[in-house]
């Protein structure tokens, strides 16, 4: 039953799938490959709920012609669980975007108004805004006309090159709208009902953006200046650290590690494998049909 077996690929990719890929790794070698497969398998996941809400109706049709209770209940589930989530995730898609960019906007407009004009002349770039702050700190406003935003405190306690290293770091993140990629995976994460859900996918994308960021970072300033910035942005901010402690361990673990080619080119070909199964599956069966019916 096409049906049956696209809501279970989906289920296998919502809730088993992401607890493998998140132990995994390889990832921490290859954070662009890794992104590109959690796409692959949250995308996948979506084409399996719309191969089912296509594929059901008529399967569901022959089915109770045939008597078969139990699988005219099981497609009446996997047909209402694949319609609940592509209902849910065009709202959600909706929700998430005009709430993102709307926070945005009011944080681009507070940023603007508190900006301290006279520390920017010390940092290139002119969508860099300085903040008075006892705490160092640096992050992105990202959209139409972004931000970078520091504390004046990031400036007290890094030096010129570790400065760089961070505003290298943050613009990356703009330059490659790693915000779109975390929205993509927000809506979905919301869409998929509470029991079927997983948060692992949100979390480990996340982190493996911040690797993304690092190795762009990284072939502009060397390992050295970045190293320094996120240990001594750790040691500024001992209670932030508490929290993030293994996350930070493992971005300066891999700081001296060579991206892994191999990695790379198997994940891409397992994440094209994924986005080819679901219409594999929905077309062999008409494929079948039609050369039965064949006249020669």
């Amino acid at each position: 039953m096409t049906a049956l077996l696209l809501g279970a690929l989906g289920l296998t990719l919502s809730l088993i799938a992401p607890g493998i890929l998140a132990k995994a790794k390889w990832p921490d070698r290859a954070p662009v490959a890794a992104v590109v497969l959690w796409q692959a398998l949250t995308l996948t996941a979506v084409l399996c709920a719309l191969g089912v809400v296509l594929a059901a109706p008529e399967e569901l049709t022959r089915a109770a012609g045939s008597r078969h209770p139990e699988t005219v209940a099981a497609l009446i589930f996997s047909l209402a669980v694949a319609a609940t989530i592509v209902i849910r995730l065009l709202i959600s898609l909706a929700k998430v975007t005009s709430r993102a960019r709307a926070r945005r906007d009011r944080h681009r407009m507070l940023v603007d108004l508190l900006d301290r004009v006279e520390r920017r002349d010390e940092i290139p770039g002119g969508e860099v805004r300085v903040l008075d702050g006892a705490l160092p700190m640096a992050y992105c406003v990202p959209g139409r006309d972004p931000r970078v935003v520091l504390s004046d405190a990031v400036l007290k306690v890094l030096d010129r090159d570790q400065v760089d290293a961070v505003l290298d770091h943050e613009r990356a993140h703009l330059r490659h709208r790693h915000e779109l990629v975390m929205e993509s995976f927000t809506a979905f994460y919301q869409a998929v009902p509470g029991p079927l859900r997983s948060r692992a996918p949100l979390d480990a994308v996340h982190l493996l953006l911040e690797m993304v960021a690092d190795d762009a970072a990284r072939r502009r300033t060397g390992p050295e200046p970045l190293r320094a910035a996120l240990e001594r942005l750790a040691d500024a901010m001992p209670l932030a650290e508490e929290a993030t402690g293994e996350t930070r361990r493992r971005r300066l673990a891999r700081l001296d590690l060579p991206d892994s080619t191999p990695f790379a080119v198997a994940a891409g070909i397992v994440a094209l494998g994924l986005l080819v199964l679901p219409t594999v599956i929905l077309v062999v069966p008409w494929l079948a049909r039609a050369l039965h019916a064949w006249p020669f």
